[in-house]
Order: C-alpha cells, then structure tokens, then sequence
C-alpha cells in the first residue's frame, strides 16, 4: 500500500489516537479481491487480509484513530457523537492515484462511544458489506469493502449474537456533522479545516474568487446528485442524519436501508423511525434540510469583504442550486430508465404516470421497469386491477416514442434498468447461513450483484426477481447493529 495520512495532520482535538481491539477466534467472511487490486494492496497485504480486517495488524505509516464530529439526528440536536466502534487505521492511494481512507468497523469501543460497546454484529456487517457492493456497481456512489471477518465471541444485543468486524473504504469520512461540532466546540479551528477539506477533496475551489462558495456549492451539487441516483434505483437509506451524509457525495453509514421493491414512496424501512421522517419520497427534502443545517456553518467564514447579511444571502443562493441539480439529473435517469427522449415536454408527465400506476397496484419497482424495456406491455398490465390506467398510460408512451431513435432509447433503458437488486430477503437468507459458518449464499449474492444489469441465469434463483408474496411479512431492519 502507498500511505498518504492525512487527517492526522489536522488538530489532534478532532480525533483520539488507539488501537483495535480484536475479536477472539476471528475468521474469513468475505474477502473483495478486484477491490484490494484497486487500493494496490500487495501479494502480502491480500495474504493478511483477515489479519487486516479483523483489527490484528495495523499499520506503522498510519496511527489508527477515531474522529469526534456532532449531528442532528431525526431532525434533533444530538450533540456530540463520534466514531464510537469504528476507527480510521490508514489512508491510502489507489490505482487512480487518489486517497481513499481505511475504516476498520467493530473495532471497540471509543471516548466517542456513548453507551455502546464499541462491536458489530455479523447480520449488520454482511448487509453493509452487501449494500456498498450493490451501489457502487449500480453507479451509485457509495462507500465499498475490502472484507469482513466473523468471530466466535458474542456480542449482546436484543439477543446474544456473533460479533463481526468490516473494513470499510471510502473517498471520505468527513461528514457535515464535523463542521456542526467544531462550531459548537471549537470554533477557532473551523477556518483551517475547511481550507484543508477545499485542498483534499475540492482543489479546482481554490481558483475562484470565493473559495468557501465555490466549496459548498459542489458539496451541495454532489449531495443532490448522489440523492438522485438513490431514488432511481430505488433505495432508501433510512437514517438521513447530518452525522450520515459526508462532504464528497458518497453514500455512508448503512444501517436499516433497503431497496424499494413493490412501490410505496411512504415506506418506512428503518421501524425506529416514528414520524416517517427518513422514507422514499422524502429523502430529497431531507437532503436539503441537512445542507441548510451545514451551510449556517459556514456563516463565521465570512471574508471581510462581505457583510454579515450579503454572506448570508450568497451562501443562500448556493443552496438554490439544491433542487434544479437534483431535478435535471432525476429527470434524465427516469427518462432513460423509460426509453424516452429526456428533450420531449411531455416524457416526465408520462414516467410519473407509470410511477402511479406502480404505487396504485403495488407492482415492483426493478421488475417493472424491467419489463417496460423488454415491451412485456401485456405481463404488466395483466397485474393491473385498473387495466384501462395502464392502457392510457401505455398510448402516451408508444406516441411518445415514435419518430424518436429507438435503438438509442433501448440502449438506454439497458443500462439504467438493474435485473437485480439487493432485496431484504435475500441479504436475510445470507445472514441465516452465515451465522451457521455457511457464507456461500453471501458469495452468490456478491457474485450476483457484481454485474447487475446483465442477466445471470447461473446464478440467480427466483427470489432474486420479486418480492415475497403479500401474505408473507416484511424482512423488518432496526437501527441495532
């Protein structure tokens, strides 16, 4: 590995310098090889992998540590929070030249830990060692893995459990609940670690004439598009707290997420969420909440040559951005997953046509669009109770599309509609196993979910295309893990 430490540079008040502490009896769960191979890990580094992942070895360039940082959790003030069972043991550069950190999860417990354990469990590691596969290959930006290890040793939970560990990667762990405990605790510190965030991630930043709003304005883009992308493919991250989203506009922190299958914007998939805050529908204007929270962060770092209030309106005016950025890129991926032409006035109107009728009859999300591309126009309206909806529908849309090019449109709808996605059923059947020492299922689904538009009889079974039956409950996922 070729280190590259850089957040131990910062002010040591923002991190607490320690060790994993390993798990007893830890042993290989999953191992991702294309991804080591992209982190240029050596024939060594891989040898070690389980040595690595399950917080046995760390390494002499990087001092592991944990970061302090606060956040608004479900809408409220939380405080200071904090790596409380996780720790930042490297960053590195990949093949691509750029710094990704090493984030060791379930490596124990933290001055940040509250009244936790500082421990992971294998069900909750498997669904994010899962989760960050499946999105990053979806084109979803997304934090990754490069393997989880199982353990013997128990973890307590609401029941007694198998303790697990994860190494997490991702383009950053700087989140905008950092800038939110710097102000409220060390506020002196807010203008150097902004600068050294605009250097890491934004570079291109220090070449306008207002640095700080050329930074929150590409924040605020990539937090918009990142969004979007969730909505498309349907997932659902169900804790949108500002200590869950980081600065780069890569997806972090999976806990009670899920895929939507059949299609109900108002699911609640996180059963801690009371007030339905964290749904589908409202992931969008959750999203700019969190960015408005952030922003007033940023207000101390006026230039001189601002007043109070001017400072105010422009970093105002970066968040105007919000919607029209998350609008154009929802509008072109609904268009392509449609096979229609993004310039034609009315193919938004008809995309939201066929999302109600997914909503009325409760239809999957994936298989239907699945469907549409494969012009199975009488398979879903057969699902249909209103029969003369979808016919409506379905008029709009062939007139929509003629004249237009259809290879192109096809082409399209191939590769912005997965067949598969990461259902709750089939990460619970994985779990199942796994906690049997069985991880061939895990294996499968890794497989599987590697390549997701491309059909794979192989490897598929049925489960993998439609949700359970009607009559069969939902997998429930809590925040425990």
């Amino acid at each position: 590995m070729q280190f590259n430490p850089r957040y131990p540079t910062l002010s040591p008040k923002l991190f607490h310098h320690q060790q994993p502490v390993p798990l007893k009896g830890a042993k290989s769960g999953h191992f991702n090889e294309a991804l080591a191979n992209q982190l240029n890990w050596s024939e060594e580094d891989k040898q070690s992998w389980i040595e690595i992942c399950s917080g046995q070895k760390t390494f002499a360039e990087f001092e592991p540590l944990a970061m302090v940082y606060a956040g608004h959790q479900f809408g409220q003030w939380a405080g200071q929070l904090g790596d409380g069972r996780g720790l930042l043991i490297a960053q590195i550069l990949d093949r691509n030249n750029q710094t990704i950190d090493l984030h060791l999860k379930g490596a124990g417990s933290t001055p940040y830990s509250r009244m936790g354990d500082g421990r992971a469990v294998l069900r909750s590691t498997i669904r994010e060692y899962l989760a960050g596969h499946a999105l990053n290959n979806l084109g979803v930006p997304s934090s990754h893995s490069v393997g989880f290890t199982s353990s013997e040793q128990g973890v307590q939970r609401e029941k007694l459990e198998r303790g697990a560990m994860l190494l997490r990667t991702s383009d950053c762990h700087i989140r905008l609940g950092h800038f939110e405990w710097i102000n409220q605790y060390q506020s002196e510190l807010l203008p150097e670690f902004t600068q050294k965030c605009i250097e890491w991630h934004y570079p291109e930043c220090l070449e306008a004439e207002q640095p700080i709003l050329a930074f929150a304005h590409k924040v605020i883009q990539r937090t918009a598009v990142m969004i979007a992308k969730w909505q498309l493919v349907g997932f659902a991250h169900g804790v949108m707290n500002t200590d869950n989203l980081n600065i780069t506009g890569s997806t972090l922190d999976f806990g009670p997420y899920g895929f939507m299958e059949r299609f109900r914007p108002n699911w609640i998939n996180n059963h801690s969420d009371h007030h339905a805050r964290y749904t589908y529908q409202q992931q969008p204007s959750i999203g700019h909440w969190n960015l408005w929270n952030w922003l007033n962060n940023l207000a101390p770092l006026r230039p001189e040559n601002y007043e109070k209030e001017q400072w105010k309106e422009a970093l105002t005016e970066c968040l105007e951005h919000y919607e029209p950025t998350f609008l154009e890129h929802y509008k072109l991926g609904l268009s392509q997953k449609m096979g229609l032409p993004s310039f034609h006035k009315d193919s938004f109107d008809c995309a939201m046509a066929f999302l109600r009728i997914l909503q009325t009859e409760q239809l999957d999300y994936t298989q239907s669009f699945i469907r549409l591309q494969n012009k199975k126009y009488e398979v879903i309206k057969d699902d249909c109770l209103d029969r003369r909806q979808f016919e409506s529908f379905l008029s709009q849309y062939e007139h929509i599309r003629q004249g237009q090019d259809i290879v192109e449109l096809n082409a399209a709808m191939q590769t912005a509609n997965p067949v598969y996605i990461l259902r709750n059923h089939m990460m619970q059947k994985a779990i199942e196993l796994a906690e049997k020492n069985d991880f061939s299922e895990v294996e499968r689904l890794f497989t599987l979910l590697s390549q997701p538009f491309k059909k794979q009889v192989k490897f598929e079974t049925s489960a993998d295309l439609q949700p359970l039956p009607s009559d069969v409950p939902e997998v429930m996922v809590s925040c425990s893990s």
